[in-house]
This record gives C-alpha cells, sequence and structure tokens, in this order.
C-alpha cells in the first residue's frame, strides 16, 4: 500500500497544495514553522480520521477561512482508494471512501494503517499511563475493530459506575444490587480488555527487543513491561477490596484503566535514567515494532512518517535507523528534516533514492 496523491485546502498554513509521491523515500525539507509536519498530519487524517497532534478539528483550518479540505488517493493491492476528510467551522466532520460516506469514523480505522513518529511522542515516556494506554489502544485497534467498540463500552460503563459512587456519597442511599449489576458489566469488558492487551503484549515485546537492539548495536540494556492489576488479582475481587476507597474518593480505582507500560534502561526507569538520545532510540524502536506488528496482522506494508527524525540521534544511530526503513521490510516512508543537506548525505550513504520537497511558508518546490 502507498499513497500516490495528496492534496490540501485551508490547512493549517496552506491555502492550496497538490503533491505526487514516491513509491519508497519521500522527504520534506524547510526550516522550522514551514509546514513540512502540517503535510504529515495531513496524511495521518487521511488514515485515521484526526490530526497526530491536536484534537479539536475545526482549530486546524487556516486563519480566516472557513473550512478545510484534504483528499488523498492511495493504492492498495493495485486498486485505488480515494479517501476525503473536510471539515466546516461548527458542523460535523465529512469522511469519505470512494466518493461514500462513513456512518461510523470507526469503521475506517485499520483500513489505510500508519505509524507516526514524532517529537511529541516524548510524552509516551515522559507523562503519565494514559499516554501509555493510548499507545497500546492504538495499536490494536488498527487491527481489530471490535477492540475499539469494547474500549468505548467500558468507558461508558466505567462513567456509570463513577456517577452511582457520586451519588451514593451525595444521597447517602448505597444500593448494593445496582451496583453489582455495574460491577458485573464493567469486569466482563475490562476482562476481554485485559486478554487482548495482555496477548498483544507478548508478542511485542519480542519485537521491540529486536528493534532496539539493531538501532543502539546493542549498546543498552531495555526492558519493556506490562503492568496490570488484573495480572495478579481477578477484576471481580479487585473490586470488591477497593469498594470503600472507591465510595471515599467517588471513583473506580481498580481496572483496566489504571493498566500501564514500564519502561526501563539497565533496570531503572527510562523516563529518569535515559539521555535524550537513549529515550528517542526507546520510542523509535516501539514505534518501529508498532510498524512490524500491523505489517504481520495485516498482510501488507502500512505507512511510516518520520518527523524530525534526525535530531538528538548520532551519526551511528540515524544511519542505521535509515538503512532499517529503506530496506523491504517498510514500504513508503515520508520524512521531515531542516537540512536538505542532511537528507541527500544520509540516503546516498546508504544508496537509496528519496523525492525531495522542499517546503518554504506553505509552498511547495518538488
Amino acid at each position: 500500500m502507498y499513497l500516490q496523491q495528496l492534496s490540501v485546502i485551508n490547512f493549517k498554513n496552506y491555502d492550496e497544495a497538490e503533491l505526487v509521491f514516491s513509491e519508497g523515500v519521500n522527504a520534506f525539507t524547510g526550516n522550522n514553522g514551514a509546514g513540512k509536519t502540517n503535510l504529515l498530519d495531513a496524511i495521518h487524517y487521511l488514515s485515521l480520521c484526526k490530526s497526530y497532534f491536536n484534537p479539536i478539528d475545526s482549530q486546524q483550518i487556516k486563519q480566516g477561512a472557513e473550512f478545510f479540505i484534504i483528499t488523498g488517493t492511495f493504492n492498495k493491492n493495485d486498486q485505488p482508494e480515494a479517501v476525503a476528510c473536510s471539515v466546516k467551522r461548527n458542523q460535523k466532520k465529512q469522511f469519505k471512501r470512494n466518493k461514500k460516506d462513513y456512518q461510523r469514523l470507526a469503521d475506517h480505522i485499520g483500513l489505510l494503517p500508519l505509524v507516526m513518529i514524532s517529537p511529541y511522542d516524548i510524552s509516551i515516556i515522559t507523562e503519565g499511563s494514559e499516554e501509555r494506554r493510548k499507545f497500546i489502544d492504538n495499536v490494536i485497534s488498527q487491527t481489530d475493530n471490535h477492540y475499539l467498540d469494547e474500549l468505548i463500552t467500558y468507558n461508558k460503563i466505567l462513567t456509570n459506575r463513577n456517577a452511582l459512587l457520586k451519588q451514593i456519597a451525595d444521597t447517602g442511599k448505597y444500593d448494593p444490587g445496582l451496583l453489582e449489576i455495574i460491577n458485573d458489566q464493567l469486569t466482563a469488558s475490562g476482562n476481554r480488555i485485559f486478554e487482548r492487551r495482555r496477548n498483544f503484549m507478548e508478542g511485542f515485546v519480542e519485537i521491540f527487543n529486536k528493534h532496539y537492539d539493531f538501532i543502539s548495536d546493542n549498546a543498552e540494556r531495555v526492558e519493556l513491561v506490562y503492568e496490570s492489576q488484573l495480572l495478579n488479582n481477578s477484576f471481580e475481587e479487585l473490586l470488591e477490596k477497593s469498594i470503600n476507597r472507591d465510595r471515599a474518593l467517588e471513583r473506580t480505582t481498580a481496572g483496566v484503566h489504571k493498566d500501564d507500560l514500564q519502561f526501563n534502561i539497565h533496570g531503572m526507569p527510562m523516563k529518569k535514567f535515559g539521555s535524550q538520545g537513549q529515550q528517542k532510540s526507546f520510542l523509535i524502536a516501539l514505534k518501529l515494532a508498532q510498524y512490524t506488528f500491523l505489517y504481520q496482522q495485516k498482510g501488507f506494508k502500512p505507512l511510516l512518517l518520520l518527523d524530525d527524525i534526525f535530531d538528538k540521534l548520532d551519526d551511528n544511530r540515524v544511519t542505521k535507523l535509515m538503512q532499517m526503513v529503506s530496506n523491504n521490510d517498510f514500504g513508503q516512508v515520508f520524512i521531515t528534516d531542516t537540512g536538505v543537506d542532511r537528507v541527500e548525505q544520509v540516503f546516498n550513504k546508504i544508496g537509496v533514492a528519496v523525492k525531495l520537497f522542499k517546503v518554504k511558508e506553505g509552498a511547495i518546490d518538488a
């Protein structure tokens, strides 16, 4: 699968732009703020129905305009897939595949799988557990639509349970029977999510280790560990044990919404003891493992988007990374960088062709 053509109108800092891509490596070069990353985000919209950086669609509309439109033509199994996304101020987002509207955007997720690596990903390491759960859920959701539906179901039940806990605190009226019904619903859904995450992580860790060892030349010992309260206790037992605490705090303190990933380097937390280069290598290995997993599950190569990838990596790791993503295990690649000379030098060194797009203040010179 690859993206043949991309068109944007009134998207972020672009009035209008149309690009035709190589099936291999495509690089957007230019100064910071020129609009390189915005092109990657447009591609992300076509694959996952949303911005990678900002959840508010209306904020992607160019200042002074009333709408934006992104269209793209993909080649998937030698068949064209035309995808269009449009947003008008104060209106619902429209998403079309081959000129037909989707009833649910969730039905598009996974059709055109994509992996994005960006400096913003550092939040997966530095921020709270929600960021790491999002990562797991994003990977699984691109291979399993039912999983996305299960997450929606779980969060609705969780909201209901928290509302009931608050009502109990406000009124002093406690109905054990009603709480038991909600507990049964929550545990049924939560157990399905836990099993899916646990099964996913069992194979994913091995893929991750291979990618990290390659990028770092086996220079460091790292660990990726799945943490869940359900690994040592049944969900039913956890809810029973935590009921007094839940009532006091007026929220559910046990469940898969507390799952996390632990990142270690030499047995210590990556967040505190990893250098910037080691943290970036860890994130890149994590995302490349996501790519490999999607490829294995889908049977075709996803798109790979690398935003500002050379920053904070030494020359050896940059070369190793570009060798990896340019070989037959990877398909179409999109890269952004401030230096056109650096991009050309890196790919000349490994003997790989690259199509360059020079970006300047929302204008593109191919």
